[in-house]
Parts: C-alpha cells; structure tokens; sequence
C-alpha cells in the first residue's frame, strides 16, 4: 500500500524528553500571565502602534507598489465573489457594494490604527455561512432581518469588548499547530474548491462543462446559438492560465533569467498583477466573441435591496413582477427599532452573539497567531487584546449601516506576509518588511473601485477563479498538515528527511494525520449542513481542549512536541536528542564522484586532494 512499509522498523534509541508540560507559548510578546481589566490593550498599543506607527508609516519602496497591486486584486476577487453569495443567501439585503464598502472603509481604519497592520480583514465564508443562517432565521421569526443583524453585531461588540478588557486571548495563545493548520486548512480549501468547483454550489471552473450552470441557461435565453462547451473551454484556460502563470513568474526570483536581480525581483512581485492583466487582455482581443462570464457589478454605487415599498420588506421586482419601477433603496442606516413590536428579539441575539463571537474571536485569533509564528519572522509585536478592540468597532459600524461582518482572513494575510519577505537561495526567511501603507493602498484602490465599478467589470470572472486557485496553490505547500497527508501516498524510504519522520515511526505520523483529518472533517461536514452549521464556530474552538487533554493520552510528549511544537520547543529537543543533526539528509556524493566509482577510474592525486579538501 503506497505510504505504508513491510521491512521491519528501524531501531531507534530511547527519546530522552525535555520538554516542559507547563511551558507555555511565549513569542508573543509578554510573560504570558493574564492581563486583565485593560492591562492588556494598553500593553498592546505601548509594543506595538506608539513604538512603530511612524516607521510602519513611511518605509515605502517598489515592494510596497507591487505588493498593494497584489493585494488589490487577492481582496477584490473574493469580496466581488462573496458580494454575489451574500446576495443570493439573503434576498440582497448584503451584496456586491455593500461587502466592498465594508472592505474599503475598515481596511483603511484597521490600517491606520491596529497593532497588527500586516493583516488583511474581510469576508469569509464561515461568517457568510453564520450570517446566512441568521437570515433564515429573521424569517421564521419575522423580523426584518438587516435589524436582527444589527442587534446581533451589537452583543458580539460586546462580548469582543468583554474578551479583550478580561484578556480571553490567552485562550488563543494555547492553540497549537493543530488548530492552526485545520483552521488555515478549512480556509485554503474554500479558495481552492470556490476556484476549481465547489460540490455544494455553482461557483467554479468545471462547473462550466455543466449545461445547467446559471451563466449557460442565461445567455441562450439571449442567443440560440450560444456554445457553452466554447466559453467553458476558454474559462478553464483563462482560470488556470492565470494562477499557473503568476506562480511561473514567481519562480523567476531564484533563476537566471532577466538581466538583473532588480528586474526578477520586480517580476516576482508584480507575478499575479501581470498575470490578471494578460489574461484579461487576451479575453478582449483574441477571443472577445466569446461570452465568457463578467463579474456581476452594480452599475452604480446604492444599496443592493431594491423595494417594492416604503417600508422596505418586500424586494423588487421578485416580490413585485408587475411593479414597473421599484419605490427605492434600502437606507444605509439599519432601524433598530423595526422589530414588529417582538422586543425579546433582542435577546434572542444576544444568544446568537456567542456563537457569532466564537467564531469572528477564532477567525482573528487563529490566523493573528498562525501570522505572528516566528517562521515569519515579525518583529515589531502582537495586538491580540487591542485589535479585539477595533474589530468590534468595525463589526458594530458594519451592523448598523447593514453591512457584513469582516474578521482577519486568512489566505490573504499568509500571501501579505509572503509577499513582503526577502528569502534567501534556498527558501529560508531572512528579513520581512513590516508596513502600514500596503494594506491603506490596497483598500484605497478598493474605495476607489466603489466609483469605477464599470473598470471592474472588465475582469472576467474565470481570471478570478484563477487568482483563488493561486492564492490556494501558494499557501498550501506551507502547512505541516499537508505536507503529513502526503506522506500517506510516499514511500518511506524516500520520505524527505525533516525533525519528524527521522525521529518519529511512519505509523504513528500517520495516526497523528488521520485524527487531524478527522478533526478537519468533522469541521468541514458541520459546516456544510444546514441544520447545525450555526455551531461551527463550537467545533472549531473544540480543537483546541482536544489537544491539551486528548492528544496527551494517544501520543507521547515527545511525538507531539515533534509534530505540534513550537520551533523553540522543537529546537531544543533536538539539541538534546539530535546533536548530529541526523534529521537534515546527509548530502550525497556529486555525479562526478558516482561516475568515477561506477567505471573504475581514479582522479590525479592533486584533484583528489582538492576534493577531499572541499
């Protein structure tokens, strides 16, 4: 079976422990002791905004150009795409401009004024999901539901105010690589499925070879010769063209080609700019007959809910098909008021605010602490306390202009965070540019895409799927837990060589994986059914005591400090254990020395010494 051996196992020596039970997590920036009552918001803001604010805010340079540019697009393309779920999950009450509105404005504000500037907020799809969920149920209640929304965001502003004045964050800091990767895992696996095709909608690129996708059924209502097989055709090309070409100019930085360093490292950061750029380009010149699907953007910049009436509780022209124009739109101000005389609402959304909570609590906290590993090398601080704080403010003006709730995304700030290092020839982090002004030029764009939708529009949509497709590529290589789910199909013996597989047997590496996919899958299904996808957020948060209290009881402290340690934990062990360095693969003899020994020749005795030398 691939991935499993009959040889017997290698013997190995006793695994001496080292490490700590009660150590606990300490990169973050503090003692790791409670700071509670504010203590630790002002500590917070003291480490990182008044020591770094000034340098974060003028250390421009080309990078921070190109790496605006690519954020630009890695934020647009999701906030268009989730825009259009939104739309479809709640009658339009949240759309397209909402979601980008809400985008431009707290990415700006979060820029400006968080601890932790080099994380990118928006909409995700587990929040989308909770918020679909609360629209169905505003209409069995029948409430309207932009104001059960609000009352809603206003408990988790509260409850987010709470956790950070009482420093519920120290929570976070005792989630684990575990956690972690399940999380980030669930995240990169909605990119890629909203990319490639997802089973549960008609979001994707293969989705396209399917004559009842909603794009085919629309244009041959327009044209009785529309050939669908063509424009799927051409939307897997455009889709994969673009993400495997921007990877393509990625690899340009460690070649030979170009003329200089400058010029690659330029090209590399420009990769999915120029890419997007090409694609799009070649949509409008080579194949512009073909009715590739556009992006669904507003013509103008207004409230996605059109009403049938004053009240607006009925939308048009769906509720209203013989209504020749619609009455209005939708204020921009939520009336918190218009409860249909049901006040216990109110508390029925303050119960809905835990799970919300949890779950805009674990979004942020879980992809805060995977940015702020120390793999990344950031070094001006964390903010887990303080920026709680502003993302309340952020949920709470969000709830009342009816706007969707946005908390730190995950894929977009691991690809900030990868696009601002400098990595040397062999991959490894040297040093990483830590500013401001990237994330306030790339939201800056995003605003300004609020008055020029129609230039937006000119981006197929299939360029998108590929732009997902890329974010998803790109961030997955990176992550422990895909790279042990590999090892399930891999032959031992050539098994790469790291701290773990030559210290831990192959089996229980492989146990380790399946109870993490185990965890990952019983995640993934509760958020997918409807009935109960409300306690996904309760799942996600369960990962963490089983690893504190479950994993301890399957796997000893040396395994899980192998597999889930940190790289001060994992360090150490191996000073004590591994002081040869046995777990980096001895290099093996170059093709000049295999050559000379398979047909018996010998070098002169000087070249000899040069290379024993060597």
């Amino acid at each position: 079976m691939p991935g499993f051996s009959f040889r017997q196992p290698i013997r190995r020596g006793p695994l001496v422990s080292l490490v700590d039970e009660d150590s606990v997590d300490n990169h973050h920036g503090d003692d790791g002791k409670p700071k509670t009552f504010g203590r630790g918001i002002v500590a917070d803001f003291k480490r990182t905004v008044g020591t770094w604010w000034v340098k974060e805010m003028t250390n421009f340079n080309t990078k921070t150009i190109a790496v605006s540019f690519f954020l630009f697009i890695a934020v647009i393309a999701p906030t268009i795409t989730f825009g259009a779920v939104y739309a479809k999950a709640t009658n339009n009450y949240i759309g397209a401009v909402e979601l980008l509105l809400a985008t431009a404005w707290c990415g700006i504000f979060y820029s400006l004024v968080s601890g932790q500037p080099m994380m990118i907020n928006g909409g995700t799809g587990p929040v989308l999901t909770f918020q679909a969920v609360c629209y169905d149920l505003a209409k069995q209640l029948d409430v309207p539901f932009l104001t059960f929304n609000a009352w809603i965001g206003i408990w988790v502003c509260f409850y987010q105010v709470t956790a950070a004045f009482f420093d519920f964050n120290r929570v976070i800091k005792k989630a684990t690589r575990f956690t972690d990767e399940t999380f980030a895992l669930l995240i990169v696996s909605i990119f890629l499925l909203g990319a490639i095709g997802n089973p549960s909608s008609k979001v994707g690129l293969f989705h396209y070879f399917g004559t009842d996708h909603p794009h085919h059924e629309d244009m041959l209502e327009e044209d009785a010769q529309y050939d669908y097989m063509t424009v799927a055709l051409l939307s897997l090309i455009l889709g994969l063209g673009t993400a495997f070409f921007a990877i393509g100019l990625r690899q340009l930085r460690t070649s030979a080609f170009c003329c200089s360093d400058y010029v690659r490292t330029v090209i590399t950061d420009f990769a999915i700019t120029i890419s997007v750029v090409v694609m799009t380009a070649l949509r409008h010149t080579v194949f512009e007959d073909v009715q590739v699907e556009e992006l669904k953007v507003p013509d103008t910049f207004a409230t996605s809910f059109t009403c049938c009436t004053e009240d607006c509780r009925t939308y048009w022209p769906t509720d209203c098909p013989t209504q020749a124009e619609p009455w209005g739109r939708r204020p921009w101000l939520v009336d918190l008021f218009d409860l249909n005389d049901k006040i216990y609402v109110v508390f029925i959304a303050a119960g809905l605010g835990i799970p919300a909570f949890i779950l805009t609590f674990l979004d942020n906290g879980i992809t805060w602490h995977i940015v702020n590993h120390p793999s990344n090398r950031l070094s001006h601080g964390d903010a887990y306390n303080y920026d709680t704080l502003v993302s309340s403010i952020m949920v709470l003006g969000n709830s009342l202009m009816g706007l969707p709730w946005l908390v730190a995304s995950t894929v977009p700030c691991i690809m900030h965070i990868t696009a601002m290092q400098e990595k040397d020839d062999k991959g490894e982090v040297t040093s990483i540019q830590e500013s401001r002004l990237t994330g306030l030029l790339t939201h800056g764009l995003v605003l300004a895409c609020i008055f020029a939708l129609s230039v937006i529009r000119l981006i197929p949509l299939p360029v998108l799927y590929g732009v997902f497709l890329f974010m998803g590529l790109v961030a997955l290589p990176g992550q422990q837990f895909y790279q042990r789910f590999v090892l399930l199909f891999q032959q031992p013996s050539k098994m790469e060589k790291n701290h773990y597989t030559t210290h831990i047997p192959i089996n229980r590496i492989h146990k380790y994986t399946m109870f993490q996919f185990l965890f990952f899958g019983i995640v993934c299904v509760v958020r997918e059914v409807k009935s109960i996808s409300i306690a996904f957020p309760v799942m996600v948060l369960m990962c963490i005591p089983a690893r504190l209290y479950l994993h301890p009881r399957l796997f000893t402290k040396d395994e899980l400090t192998l597999l889930d340690g940190s790289p001060e934990e994992i360090e150490t062990w191996l000073l004590k254990n591994d002081p040869e360095g046995e777990a980096v693969e001895k290099p093996s003899r170059s093709a000049q020395e295999e050559h000379i020994a398979q047909n018996g020749l010998k070098l002169p005795d000087s070249i000899n010494d040069e290379v024993a030398n060597a």
